[in-house]
């Protein structure tokens, strides 16, 4: 369990304070509206309202006893940036900060924060890559050159096994797990073979994934 603070209610700041708590997380919530909280209230351990972007306010936090600090706040750069600065200034261990553009990204890293996330650019990237080929049930980008994608075999695999088939070799991707009606097998054999109603979860670098996807 991590000690993780939340600055910022919009909605990407909420959902991130949602999941971290269910992966059992003790999160502490800030925003200087009281509404945008108070149903995140009986979820988190603490919760204050306050304008982050005063020094004082931050002070009262204790920053340096979190192991993270988010800085949700996308749609005012000059707080984003003024908070993010001064939490490193006042002890923070780690920070992450939420940013839209490029430009915002390289002076938050600049001014105090150890990663950038782009939440909107991801999930239209990821939806991109979803949608723009048939039956891609998932997509997972873990680095710029590997992703996850969750997919049906191609036709020509059905009923081969997987050592026929030789992924590695041909396609240079693996398979990382099957899912057939909510049964999960990790890592098959090279005698496993593969079924028409079924889930690959397939791991490779983007040029070999994109090149299976164009031809589901």
């Amino acid at each position: 369990m991590k000690s993780i603070l939340v600055i910022g209610m919009g909605r990407f700041g909420r959902h991130l304070a949602q999941t971290l708590v269910e992966y059992d997380n003790e999160v502490m919530i800030v925003d200087k509206v009281e509404d945008k909280m108070t149903d995140l209230l009986p979820l988190v351990a603490s919760a204050q309202v306050g304008d982050c972007a005063k020094k004082e306010v931050l002070q009262s936090l204790g920053v340096s006893n979190f192991d993270i600090c988010f800085v949700c706040i996308g749609s005012d750069f000059e707080s984003n940036l003024l908070i993010t600065s001064r939490l490193k200034d006042m002890g923070a261990k780690y920070v992450v900060s939420k940013s839209s553009r490029d430009v915002y990204s390289r002076f938050l890293l600049r001014n105090g924060a150890d990663e950038v996330v782009y939440p909107e650019r991801v999930m239209a990237e990821k939806l991109g890559k979803r949608f723009s080929a048939n039956h891609v049930f998932d997509f997972i980008d873990l680095t710029k050159d590997f992703s996850i994608a969750e997919i049906p075999p191609l036709p020509s695999w059905i009923g081969k096994t997987l050592g026929e088939v030789d992924l590695r070799k041909k396609y240079h991707v693996s398979v990382l797990a099957t899912k057939n009606d909510n049964e999960v097998m990790p890592m098959p054999p090279v005698s496993y073979v593969f079924k028409e109603d079924e889930h690959l979860m397939m791991l490779g670098n983007k040029e070999a994934l994109d090149h299976i996807l164009k031809k589901l």
